[in-house]
C-alpha cells in the first residue's frame, strides 16, 4: 500500500516539478535586442503609500494604460522609456474610498484620468539604473528620480514573445502635484513602487 501511495504521489508531482523547473525569465540583458517594446499593461503597476493618520500604512494601486521603452543594451544611457497609468481606474480595497480618491479633492480623475512619466535621462550601472524624467499628474508636470533594477528577460511561454522587466522606486509630494489635501494628518509625501513590463509586438 505505502509503495502504491508513493508511486502516486511521485507521479502527481512530476508534471508540477517540470513546470516549475525553469522559470522563463533571468536577469540576462542579452537577451534583450536593441528596438522599441510596448508596455504590457497586464504586468505593469505604480503601488503607492502614504500614512494614514499616523494609524497605519495606506497603499493604493495605479495600472498601465500605455506605453513603450526604446532599449539598446550596447547602449542602456540612451533608453527612452514613456507609460500612461490610468487615473480613473485606480484601485484600492474599498469602492467608497476609490470613489473619494477619484474626486476633486484628489485626482479629480474626470478631468485629468491619466498620468504619464516621460523619460529625460538614463544613467545604467550593471543591472541597476537611475532614470530622471517628468511626471505629469493631474495637469502638473514635476521631474522625478527613479532607482531602477532590471528584473529580468526571456520568451513568455505563453506567446513565445520576448518580455522583460524593470522594478523602480521613487518618492514625490502629493502637494507638488495639487493632491494635498488632508495633509499633514495624512502624509504628503507618497512612496511609489513601479513595476513596469515591456513585450516584443
Amino acid at each position: 500500500m505505502r509503495l502504491v501511495l508513493a508511486t502516486i504521489l511521485a507521479l502527481t508531482a512530476a508534471p508540477i516539478m517540470a513546470q516549475t523547473a525553469a522559470i522563463p525569465g533571468a536577469p540576462v540583458k542579452a537577451r534583450v535586442a536593441a528596438g522599441t517594446y510596448a508596455v504590457d499593461p497586464n504586468h505593469t503597476q505604480v503601488t503607492w503609500q502614504v500614512n494614514h493618520m499616523g494609524f497605519s500604512m495606506l497603499e493604493g494601486q495605479l495600472g498601465a494604460s500605455g506605453g513603450s521603452i526604446t532599449i539598446d543594451p550596447a547602449k542602456p544611457n540612451a533608453t527612452k522609456v514613456e507609460v500612461d497609468f490610468a487615473i480613473d481606474q485606480l484601485s484600492v480595497t474599498a469602492a467608497p474610498f476609490a470613489g473619494h480618491l477619484k474626486s476633486k479633492d484628489f485626482f479629480d480623475a474626470a478631468t485629468y484620468p491619466t498620468a504619464k512619466f516621460v523619460s529625460t535621462k538614463v544613467v545604467a550601472t550593471g543591472d541597476k539604473a537611475t532614470i530622471t524624467g517628468d511626471l505629469t499628474l493631474k495637469g502638473v508636470t514635476k521631474p522625478v528620480v527613479l532607482q531602477a533594477t532590471f528584473v529580468g528577460a526571456g520568451a513568455n511561454p505563453m506567446n513565445k514573445k520576448l518580455n522583460f522587466g524593470f522594478r523602480a522606486t521613487t518618492s514625490i509630494k502629493r502637494s507638488d502635484f495639487n493632491i494635498g489635501a488632508y495633509a499633514p494628518v495624512v502624509s504628503d509625501k507618497v512612496d511609489l513602487t513601479i513595476n513596469a513590463a515591456f513585450s516584443a509586438q
